[in-house]
């Protein structure tokens, strides 16, 4: 079906590709003069109808990229070709013949067309070699080949593998540097095997690394410039202009330009440095919420619904799931562009405050402002800082004793005495506790709002979080519609059957959980120790895997309604009973 290009059965590639084009042209509608390219005639005051128009016009223009993927045919792959062969002719064509915009920068226009250049390469490469391998009988043309693919039957069995056991007697904290390892393999995706995405995040991870491009070269081309031509413009007027705030930094009015341009020098190193920093951290946590998805996906294909729901859910399709499943990759690329903005602005800001009341009054020995504030009041920092060493030494050997290798409290009365004693001075570390704890947690989740795997608000109230209840539920959709072991399920059934003694053979080992790869004609029988083992397989699956309980056919006859996640109602039990 010409619609059916998000279905796991299609090229991940092409659909990956054509989302990637769709994101950039976004990025340039948004400050665009003329959204169309017929509308530059047209008076401006309707240039946001335009706008409005333009953001359903770009996704029809370019839905046949998508349509032409699905035909699995020839005349598909041709259509394809001829089509992302056009697009990207028009679109280099454009940026060599006008290569400079008056927009922002000269050459904003040609940067932020790389990435959709590159993302239509891709198209006019692979709809090609799709051709090439169909012409050959090498490539897929029936989406239900799928179902056979090695993937699931590999997944099964890798999950019923046996797993080595542990040692138990290595009891011992593992080594710093070993945790330090793990900690950063941990922000590390490697690739497993036995394990594949689904289409839905792969699109996502490739339209949020194309908006961490996007957003970065719109912070830098907008402001960098203007600052470096504001620093070029800086003339010995600049120290009368200062000198009407009261500020005089030197008697010189030439060294006065020196020192004000050696000032903007810092603010634009200040700039460059936060969006490198911002883009850094957000891909950093890219990685991290990688690794997560897997960990996640996992979790709930062997029935682990705890690891992302604060309490038992049900793994089934719903209205809000739908809708959630819909929006998951548009609300990444929104949370991502809104992150990067406010990390530049904090990080900016941050830098600014260390740069200009630290290091440089350091370097040069002038306007220690914040070190005189410091210096006034050191007996009051000296007071709080011998106060909690106090506490710390007092709790540590004399409130503190050791007995037969375990610890408990000494020295009772004395404890009760220091604690009403510095009663006072606790309230003051208190309020600059309570500080630090709104920078930690503004620094959290400023950091962490470009992530929808996890939630920024406290487990118990996880579901108010907006974010985090879209990803929730587009895991639901996703565990229910693409369960590997309901896949591989799916698959033996649909092989194609053989005599019928062979074919019975088969759905019974199907059942039984025996194994999924096809077996030869002639198979004796099995003993009943072999039976027992894999009566006994088929339990582990079915607990692990709780929505396979309707696939049996002991349960084919029951109603829809009579399962709850895959588990039979109790109130149909005590109703067949009766």
């Amino acid at each position: 079906s010409p619609v059916n290009f998000l279905d796991h059965t299609q090229h991940k590639g092409l659909a990956v590709a054509v989302f990637g084009v769709l994101f950039c042209k976004l990025c340039v509608l948004v400050l665009a003069q003329n959204p169309l390219p017929f509308t530059k005639d047209f008076a401006q005051e309707y240039r946001e109808y335009w706008k409005i128009l333009s953001i359903f016009y770009y996704p029809v223009l370019y839905y046949p990229l998508l349509a032409c993927g699905t035909l699995h045919s020839q005349v598909g792959y041709v259509l394809g070709s001829l089509l992302s062969w056009t697009h990207f002719a028009v679109l280099v064509w454009q940026k060599v013949d006008c290569p400079k915009t008056p927009e922002i920068y000269k050459y904003y226009s040609l940067l932020t067309s790389l990435p959709q250049i590159g993302c239509l390469a891709f198209l006019s490469f692979q709809y090609p070699l799709l051709l090439f391998k169909n012409s050959s009988g090498t490539s897929q043309t029936s989406g239900s080949e799928d179902l056979y693919s090695s993937y699931y039957k590999d997944y099964v069995q890798e999950i019923l593998k046996k797993k080595p056991s542990k040692p138990s007697s290595t009891t011992a904290k593992p080594k710093l540097s070993a945790r330090i390892s793990e900690a950063l393999r941990s922000y590390v995706y490697t690739p497993e095997e036995v394990f594949r995405f689904p289409l839905k995040l792969a699109i996502s991870a490739v339209v949020s690394f194309i908006a961490v491009y996007q957003v970065a070269l719109l912070l830098l081309t907008f402001v960098i410039p203007t600052l470096q031509k504001v620093r070029v413009g800086v003339n010995e007027d600049i120290a009368f202009l200062l000198a009407g705030f009261n500020i005089h930094l030197s008697e010189d009015r030439a060294e006065v330009v020196k020192i004000v341009s050696y000032y903007m020098w810092c603010v634009e190193v200040c700039y460059a440095s936060s969006v490198t920093l911002s883009c850094l951290v957000t891909l950093v946590m890219l990685m991290r919420s990688m690794v997560l998805h897997r960990s996640n996906l996992k979790g709930l294909y062997r029935g682990d619904n705890y690891s992302v729901y604060n309490c038992q859910r049900s793994i089934r399709p719903s209205r809000s799931a739908i809708v959630c499943w819909m929006s998951f990759t548009s609300y990444q690329a929104a949370l991502i562009c809104l992150g990067l903005i406010i990390q530049t602005l904090v990080f900016f800001i941050c830098l600014m405050f260390f740069v200009f009341l630290i290091v440089i009054p350091i370097l040069y020995g002038q306007n220690l402002l914040l070190f005189n504030i410091l210096g006034n009041m050191w007996p009051f920092w000296l007071m709080l800082f011998l106060a909690v060493v106090l506490q710390h030494v007092a709790s540590q050997f004399a409130f503190l004793k050791k007995d037969a290798g375990t610890r408990d409290l000494d020295n009772r009365n004395g404890l009760f005495l220091l604690t009403y004693m510095l009663f006072p001075i606790n309230v003051l570390l208190g309020v600059l506790m309570g500080v630090w704890r709104m920078v930690i947690t503004a620094l959290f989740n400023i950091i962490h709002l470009c992530r929808l795997d996890i939630s920024l608000l406290n487990r118990e109230v996880e579901s108010f979080d907006p974010g985090y209840r879209c990803y929730a539920h587009y895991l639901k959709i996703e565990v229910s519609q693409s369960h590997p072991v309901m896949k591989a399920f799916c698959g033996v059934l649909l092989q194609s059957p053989g005599p019928e003694g062979s074919t019975g053979q088969k759905m019974q080992d199907a059942e039984e959980g025996i194994q999924l790869v096809q077996q030869d004609k002639k198979q004796s029988k099995l003993s009943n120790s072999r039976r027992a083992r894999a009566r006994w397989l088929l339990l582990f699956t079915l607990v692990n895997n709780p929505s396979l309980v309707a696939s049996r056919k002991h349960f084919q006859c029951q109603s829809s309604e009579s399962f709850l996640n895959g588990t039979l109602n109790r109130t149909t039990k005590e109703a067949s009973k009766e």
